[in-house]
C-alpha cells in the first residue's frame, strides 16, 4: 500500500493577524460549531469583576477536537 507524499505546509501571517493575552475563555456550543471568546478578566474591587472580551472564534467539531487533544499532550508536559 503506498502512502502520498506529505504536502510542505507554509504558514503565513496575514496583514490582520494580531496576538493578544486571555486569562478568560468563553465556550458556546450549538449544534453546528463551537464558539470561543477570548478576554482578560479583571477585578477592579473586592465586590465587581469585569471581563473584557476581544475575540471570538468559531471553531467546527473536529478543529475543537483537534485543540483539545494539542491542548492535553501540551499541558501534560507542562505538569
Amino acid at each position: 500500500m503506498a502512502f502520498a507524499a506529505q504536502p510542505n505546509i507554509k504558514l503565513v501571517n496575514t496583514a490582520e493577524y494580531r496576538e493578544n493575552y486571555a486569562n478568560s475563555v468563553q465556550v458556546r456550543v450549538n449544534v453546528w460549531d463551537f464558539f470561543l471568546v477570548f478576554g482578560t478578566l479583571q477585578q477592579p474591587s473586592e465586590s465587581d469583576v469585569e471581563v473584557r472580551n476581544f475575540q471570538g472564534v468559531y471553531l467546527s467539531p473536529q478543529q475543537a477536537k483537534a485543540l483539545m487533544s494539542i491542548l492535553q499532550q501540551n499541558v501534560s508536559q507542562y505538569e
